[in-house]
């Protein structure tokens, strides 16, 4: 494995748990998909098999999901979609996760992931984004985004502290702190598996078997994560997707 962490990292306590392992012996497999396919077009449902690129209207033009000898190569038009790469599925848990397979290609300079659980339902929170693990080439973050920065009543104090030029709040500033955790993170090219799961107020990120970090905060607990997400500002492969449901 080529992921580099720091050393007191790979020395922690948190590289014991295999949420692989606990989705599959303690969950039911809600959804797969291996890609073993062609996609229909570039429209919002011709990935197929229940996935919606809520993106691919902006760009109808441009395939952005390519399915390609089972694999499932997403190349963000951002530039052209004034956003990046918005792919998503339907989940529906309360605790459970999901196991990807990925790879990124090597094809651009700043290739990242982010995914995670949205319901579009929620009231008060932006575009019903609730929680993500964003990788980036060096960072690894995890992300309680409904009661956090995706929160509107939040995010309008933040507006206006931002319109009246003044320094946010000391207590809003801490608050938000809380709401995410880094940890040192290197990407390379090649294959590896990941685990992405909530159980309670915890979200934790695995990698080939090993939980790389994890973050507690409430809005981790909401019932149900509906859709399931990929975002992706450039390029990556999706090899197959299994979701859990274990309550």
């Amino acid at each position: 494995m080529r992921i580099a962490l720091l050393a007191c990292l790979l020395a922690s306590p948190l590289f014991s748990a295999d949420d692989a392992a606990w989705l599959q012996t303690k969950g039911t497999l809600i959804f797969h998909d291996a890609f073993e396919r062609e996609e229909t077009g570039t429209g919002l449902k011709d990935i197929g098999n229940g996935w919606e690129s809520a993106t691919a209207d902006r760009v109808p033009q441009i395939k952005q999901a390519d399915l390609d000898g089972g694999i499932m190569k997403i190349a963000s038009a951002t530039k052209e979609a004034g956003h990046a790469a918005h792919i998503h599925h339907d989940a529906g848990f309360a605790d459970g996760g999901v196991i990807v397979r990925f790879r990124f290609p090597g094809l651009n300079k700043a290739e990242g992931l982010q995914l995670g659980y949205v319901d579009r339902s929620l009231q008060g929170v932006h575009a019903g984004h609730m929680c993500y693990a964003i990788l980036s080439p060096t960072t690894l973050t995890l992300k309680d985004s409904m009661t956090g920065e995706m929160n509107l009543a939040l995010r309008k104090q933040r507006a206006d502290a931002a319109a009246a030029k003044q320094k946010l709040p000391a207590d809003l500033e801490a608050l938000l702190k809380k709401k995410s955790l880094s940890v040192p993170f290197k990407t390379d090219t090649e294959w590896h598996v990941l685990t992405l799961v909530t159980e309670g107020d915890e979200l934790r990120f695995g990698l080939d078997g090993k939980l790389i970090a994890k973050h507690r905060s409430e809005g981790y607990a909401h019932d149900p994560k509906r859709w399931f997400s990929f975002l992706v500002g450039s390029t990556v492969w999706i090899d197959d997707v299994k979701i859990y449901k274990v309550k």
